[in-house]
């Protein structure tokens, strides 16, 4: 019978690693948290709820994060959630026939947004799919931010939602802005992309017109247009810091 690990990546997560581990508790073998070293109670709570908690030193790389991760897990399928995610009854059931399943897939599902206390069903902040599942030796990932997972198996969309309850303000959310936009541009850095003012703006706009239009946000009303305009602000942020490494370096 093939087993499940479900890996979490923690940092001062209190609020949610008692509520993402008992969601999950039922569905795995093993639960692994992967902390970078929390001055809360996230890995006192974590070891609590039943979870194994490993250390790994945050180094500005959410691939080697995940890596080591993966690194880590003797299972045969293993699961990447966030901690502020949930799994809904229908996903957890298809998780279990796909795990259960002898053919090797590497498996997407859908995650419907929850900031500012809105659910969004537009714009940026849409319904987006996440590749999630995969068997456990099958996958590394790659890039710093906004890390992406690479697996030559076939994929298949399970039914059913991962519900993120992300952002509960515009500061964490602000927070978070500034950190990811220093990681993109020193990355972009120093893989040789270059831009000018006139090209961050140019991407903030189409950021902005590409949530607010193409991805109908406007039916969101003002969470969508205020969605929207952090986007675009985000966007000028993180091409602003790489045209600072160039002027400085």
């Amino acid at each position: 019978m093939s087993t499940l690990s479900i890996v979490i990546l923690t940092k001062n997560e209190e609020k949610n690693i008692t509520d993402v581990i008992n969601n999950v508790k039922t569905l795995a073998d093993e639960i692994i948290v992967v902390d970078s070293g929390s001055t809360d109670k996230t890995v006192e709570l974590a070891k609590k709820s039943g979870a194994k908690v490993i250390y790994r030193a945050w180094d500005n790389d959410f691939s080697a994060q995940r890596n080591f991760a993966i690194n880590n897990v003797t299972t045969d399928w293993l699961l990447f959630l966030d901690a502020d995610e949930r799994i809904d009854a229908l996903l957890a059931e298809q998780i279990k026939k796909a795990v259960s399943d002898k053919t090797l897939k590497q498996y997407s599902m859908l995650r419907r947004i929850h900031a500012f206390g809105f659910e969004y069903k537009h714009g940026i902040f849409k319904p987006d799919e996440v590749i999630r599942l995969f068997p456990a030796k099958k996958v590394h990932y790659e890039n710093k931010v906004h890390e992406h997972p690479v697996c030559d198996l076939l994929k298949e969309k399970l039914n059913g939602y991962i519900e993120h309850y992300t952002y509960d303000s515009w500061q964490s959310w602000w927070d978070k802005a500034g950190h990811y936009t220093t990681i993109w541009a020193e990355d972009a850095y120093n893989h040789d992309k270059r831009t000018s003012v006139g090209s961050a703006f140019f991407h903030a706009f189409y950021g902005f017109l590409r949530a607010y239009i193409i991805q109908l946000g406007f039916l969101d009303g003002w969470s969508g247009l205020y969605s929207s305009a952090f986007h675009a602000c985000y966007i000028l942020l993180k091409y602003c810091k790489l045209y600072e490494l160039q002027t400085k370096k």
